[in-house]
Order: C-alpha cells, then sequence, then structure tokens
C-alpha cells in the first residue's frame, strides 16, 4: 500500500494559475470564439476541447505510465481510457446507421481495459485508432446537420448523440486528471 510520501508533488507547468495544468496564453485548446453562433458550433467546440484535453493528459508519458492502473480492483488506465473511447467512438457509428453492427476492436466486455499493457506498439494503435474512428465519426455525422434528425434503428436525434459525446469525453477526462495526477502529480484543467 503506497504511504502519502509515496505519492508524487503536485505539479504544474503553469505559472500565472499555479492551479492550472497550462497557463491560458499557453493553451491549445480554443479560446478564440467561447461561444460560438449556433448550436452545433457550440457542441463540437465542447467536443474538440475535450478531445484535445484527453490527449493532454496523456502527454509525456510512456506505455508503462499510460498503462498504469488506477487502483484495485479497477482496470482503468490512460490507455484503457484510449482504448475505450476507440470502442466508444465505433459504437456511436452503429447508432447512426441501420447496417450491421461494426465489431468491437478490442474485445468484449471491458477488453478495452483489461488489454490496455505497456507496450508501445500498442499505445501507437491506440492513438490511431481514436483518430481514425473519431474521423469516421465525424464524418457520418457530418451528413446530418438538423440536431432534431431522428437516425438508426433506435432514432436517436443527433442533438442527443453530439450532448452525449461531449458528456463521455467530460466524463473520462475527469478521470484522465485523477490518473495523471497519481502517475506524476501533474494537475488538471
Amino acid at each position: 500500500m503506497a504511504r502519502m510520501s509515496d505519492q508524487p508533488a503536485r505539479w504544474s507547468q503553469a505559472n500565472v494559475y499555479p492551479d492550472m495544468w497550462a497557463d491560458p496564453d499557453d493553451d491549445p485548446r480554443s479560446s478564440e470564439d467561447v461561444n460560438p453562433d449556433g448550436e452545433l458550433a457550440t457542441l463540437l467546440g465542447f467536443l474538440a476541447n475535450y478531445r484535445l484535453t484527453l490527449r493532454m493528459k496523456c502527454e509525456g508519458l510512456d506505455a508503462e505510465q499510460l498503462a498504469r492502473r488506477s487502483v484495485p480492483p479497477s482496470t482503468m488506465s490512460l490507455l484503457g481510457l484510449l482504448r475505450h473511447l476507440v470502442e466508444v467512438e465505433r459504437d456511436w457509428q452503429n447508432w447512426i446507421g441501420d447496417g450491421e453492427p461494426l465489431p468491437k476492436l478490442y474485445g468484449e466486455r471491458d477488453a478495452d481495459f483489461d488489454g490496455a499493457v505497456a507496450d508501445q506498439a500498442q499505445v501507437d494503435a491506440a492513438y490511431s485508432d481514436l483518430a481514425r474512428e473519431q474521423a469516421a465519426t465525424d464524418a457520418a455525422l457530418a451528413e446530418h446537420p438538423d440536431l432534431s434528425e431522428r437516425l438508426g434503428e433506435d432514432g436517436i436525434t443527433v442533438r442527443g448523440l453530439m450532448v452525449h459525446r461531449v458528456e463521455e469525453y467530460a466524463r473520462h477526462c475527469g478521470h484522465a486528471d485523477l490518473l495523471r495526477e497519481c502517475i506524476d502529480g501533474r494537475v488538471g484543467q
């Protein structure tokens, strides 16, 4: 069991606001148009920022750190979160379409978390898979700009799907904050 002295000290690269991940002038997330016109633009802006936040939480870590589990019995890790979001993006494509569902990439149930091991090839594959699945989901939804349109077998609205996408990334960015702070003390923002 880890003692308090075994835990990494909290740290941040921010100087102006030391409790932040990065100073606002150095933050790569969009802040130019924090209030875009229209509901769709707002949802897409929040989604883009949460996606970037997740990547920021994983930056600078090696395969072992990315695969490091949180606390037993949980299998959650930053690499597991990346792999989980690959599966989630893929599943959203199933919600949009009417055809045969796309198969899971990492296996059934919790294989996205359980199979996340400290291997650089697996890390590289997870980033590549995530970029591909995000692009595929984005492209599928771009064909449906009416937020009230109902899609797929279950008739989910584009709005409902977009809000769920933002919610999913936001929730997992919260997990990533805690995981990263346990790994090297880096604080969230």
